[in-house]
């Protein structure tokens, strides 16, 4: 009897393995990878003791515990072992970010995995397969864009580690950016991207004002860099949201009628003029903002994102406010309870 249930059992795993082959194999090969990130990543006081460590990157390097500590004791962010180590990405790109959306809705791509539930992207540590995912997508007829990501979190699956990459950022980005990603490994609802991003964007941009002036005082530099560069990225956002409505709008005007050509031109001449308006933006570094599309105009993919990231900021700042006094903590420990991990 036992044999015959083991029999059942293997077959049964079998069966799943091929009928989820490709999710399987996927998952395992970026578990491979990201262990051997974790594996050969050192500990931040080895890499502060080390001679050849570059001197530029040793000051954001100390400043990342002090954020750490703050995001723990000041936001209550669980305190894990992310952080405390750091890879070496030699100046190369690591990781590739798949995004698909259709392209004439905007509709994105979604990838459903464990415990993340579905998602609008797909990583890869390797570019060659990155770039071979865009092509398949892109001949299924979808708007496709690869980006490096800034960072990543493995939601309490690994220790994430510092990437040297990271350490190139100005003092309140990075502050930012490391409580984003403690706020994902604290507070993860599945099937819910758009949530989860704009959660730990608004907490990351927020809270970074906190801690940099009780770390460096509100009339430092790094205090005075940060706060221009967030209100440059305020008003930009707020100008691309503003552009995904019109081309939501557009969208919904299309009827099967209409050649794909027409929709495409029509489509172009939007987002051609969503472009060139960025230049009416009063901005402290213009230049920054709006001369990435000089050559290349963005896509679908690009707009939705900042629907992922951006779209629900004004909404959480009320909420902070009207509902938890400004007390950021305090609204961090009831979205915990109300979405237990």
């Amino acid at each position: 009897m036992r044999r015959k249930i083991l029999t059942v059992v293997a077959l049964v795993v079998v069966v799943l393995a091929v009928w989820q082959w490709e999710l399987l194999s996927y998952g395992i090969n970026q578990g491979l990878w990201q262990w051997r990130i974790v594996r050969d990543a050192r500990p931040i006081a080895e890499c502060l003791a080390d001679p050849m460590f570059p001197d530029s990157l040793k000051a954001k390097l100390r400043l990342i515990p002090a954020i750490r500590q703050f995001a723990i004791d000041s936001l209550g962010l669980l305190d894990t072992e992310n952080y405390q180590a750091v890879y070496d990405q030699k100046g190369k790109e690591i990781l590739w970010v798949v995004m698909a959306c259709e392209p004439f809705a905007l509709r994105a791509k979604e990838w459903t995995f464990p415990v993340v539930g579905s998602v609008p992207y797909k990583g890869y540590f390797e570019k060659p397969k990155a770039e071979h995912e865009r092509d398949q997508l892109m001949a299924a007829g979808y708007d496709v864009s690869i980006r490096n990501p800034g960072g990543w979190s493995t939601l309490g699956w690994f220790n994430d580690p510092i990437l040297t990459g990271m350490l190139g950022r100005d003092e309140g980005d990075l502050a930012s950016l490391i409580i984003h990603e403690m706020v994902h490994a604290t507070l993860w609802v599945p099937d819910s991207v758009d949530f989860n991003e704009n959660l730990a964007s608004f907490i990351g941009d927020t809270a970074a004002y906190s801690f940099l002036r009780s770390h460096f005082g509100e009339h430092s530099p790094q205090y005075r860099a940060y706060l221009e560069d967030d209100q440059d990225y305020r008003k930009y956002s707020q100008h691309v949201i503003r552009g995904t409505r019109q081309l939501d709008s557009l969208y919904r005007t299309f009827s099967s009628g209409d050649s794909r050509p027409a929709k495409q031109r029509r489509k172009q001449d939007l987002i051609r003029e969503i472009v060139s308006t960025m230049d009416t933006l009063s901005l402290y570094d213009k230049p920054k903002r709006t001369s990435r599309f000089l050559k290349k105009l963005p896509n679908n993919t690009y707009f939705i994102s900042f629907l992922y990231y951006q779209s629900r900021q004004s909404q959480l700042s009320e909420i902070l406010q009207g509902r938890f006094n400004g007390n950021i903590r305090e609204m961090i420990r009831q979205y915990r309870e109300r979405y237990p991990q």
